[in-house]
């Protein structure tokens, strides 16, 4: 009688081999992720650089903190935190990461 099936051996061979593949590739994808999130963060700031901008035209004076920006509704909630996690700021009338 003839069994279309796999055995135990072919089952661990693929698997050992699904293994390699995740340990070659899981430092990678963890790097870019890095990268990925300190590009994010620079985006943010250049969004908050606008928004201070917008405020300093229709208010006529820079803000002092994005908590500001936020109130008065420039900006969203949330949006005073990178996804790297470091906060931002501002100092002399420009955004940045702390």
């Amino acid at each position: 009688m003839k069994r279309n099936a796999f055995t135990i051996l072919e089952m661990m061979v693929v698997l050992l081999i699904v293994a390699i593949l995740l340990f070659i590739t899981l430092p990678n994808i963890q790097q870019k992720e890095k990268i990925i999130r300190n590009k994010g963060c620079q985006a943010l700031i250049e969004i908050v650089n606008s928004q201070i901008l917008l405020y300093e035209i229709d208010e006529e004076k820079t803000p002092d903190t994005v908590q500001e920006l936020i109130d008065q509704g420039y900006l969203k909630q949330g949006q005073d935190v990178c996804p790297n996690g470091q906060e931002i700021v501002i100092e002399n009338g420009q955004a940045r990461s702390q």
